[in-house]
């Protein structure tokens, strides 16, 4: 007996999709799509509880700590291999008294706040710029593709020579690590934005600007709102680096310090502060994105 096999047309498919959904299980009686809106309500309600809601996130976070102070009090990792988070914490303390710390942050934040600034702002105007124009796209997305690929943080000997161990130094690193997130970003954020809207803008008889403020940019911007989160890690990254090779001040030279004595306190209340600076530039970004996002209907509802 000879039969073909017929594959459903490509519109059939999502019909088709959309009927498994009601395929009922013979041994429950329920069907596929109620059970996953069971457990998809099951999920929100659970993370409808507000107090639940900000503690959650605390949870992990709590558990490893606990498993360092019981780790590190009972001996079962050396006290010169790692502190205890009592130590930890008696070594901000210390450091706060003495002002110390206070400084070394100011002068950390300054260097990435200064060099985000410079290094975004310009991946920005070039993201737009290319992201508009294909006759720029094709003057210098090339060559930034190729710097691209070069390691920033394999540059610091070649930046030493250029500008010594000053500040410019690691200002020209963190501004090149923060460069290439924001720039492809905007880049692609402009370039998904829906044609149609453009059209309908220019049939509605909007300017150029307007376009671009009403239309091309909020369409663009949670590509570029991304792209920030991720040049804000990076931001901390390269300026770690780059302060615990040459620096006379900041978080990393604190560290660096407290090498040459031994303090491992220190040092790891170094390595826990990049983490937190880390941490609050990344909640700002959320913050400045559910503002700025509030006409989106996917993340309205975040």
């Amino acid at each position: 007996m000879s039969s073909k096999s017929i594959a459903p047309p490509i519109q059939d498919q999502a019909a088709l999709h959309a009927a498994g959904e009601h395929v009922v299980n013979r041994e429950s009686g329920t069907s596929i799509a109620s059970t996953r809106k069971r457990y998809s309500t099951d999920d929100n309600a659970f993370l409808r509880s507000p107090w639940l809601n900000r503690l959650l996130p605390f949870g992990l976070p709590l558990l490893l700590l606990i498993g360092w102070q019981l780790l590190t009090a009972n001996g079962w990792i050396a006290g010169n291999i790692l502190p205890t988070p009592v130590e930890v914490f008696r070594a901000l303390i210390r450091l706060l008294g003495t002002g110390e710390l206070v400084e070394n942050i100011a002068v950390s934040t300054s260097r990435a706040l200064s060099g985000f600034a410079i290094g975004g702002g310009l991946g920005f105007l070039l993201g737009v710029v290319n992201g508009i124009s294909q006759l720029w796209e094709k003057i210098s997305d090339s060559s930034i593709q190729m710097i691209r690929n070069i390691p920033h943080l394999s540059l610091i000997p070649l930046v030493i020579v250029w500008f010594g161990i000053g500040e410019e130094a690691k200002l020209f690193l963190v501004s090149l690590g923060v460069f290439f997130p924001v720039y492809l970003n905007t880049f692609h954020g402009i370039r998904s934005v829906d044609r149609g809207l453009v059209e309908m803008g220019k049939v509605y008889g909007l300017s150029r600007l307007a376009l671009y403020t009403h239309i091309i940019l909020p369409g663009a911007l949670p590509s570029i709102l991304v792209g920030i989160r991720y040049a804000l890690g990076i931001m901390w990254l390269t300026l770690i680096v780059a302060e615990t090779v040459a620096a006379d001040a900041g978080i990393g030279y604190m560290a660096m310090n407290a090498r040459e004595f031994m303090q491992m306190d220190v040092i790891v209340l170094s390595i826990l502060l990049y983490a937190l600076l880390g941490k609050l530039s990344d909640s700002m970004a959320k913050l400045l994105e559910k503002r700025w996002l509030r006409w989106n209907p996917v993340l309205s509802r975040k």
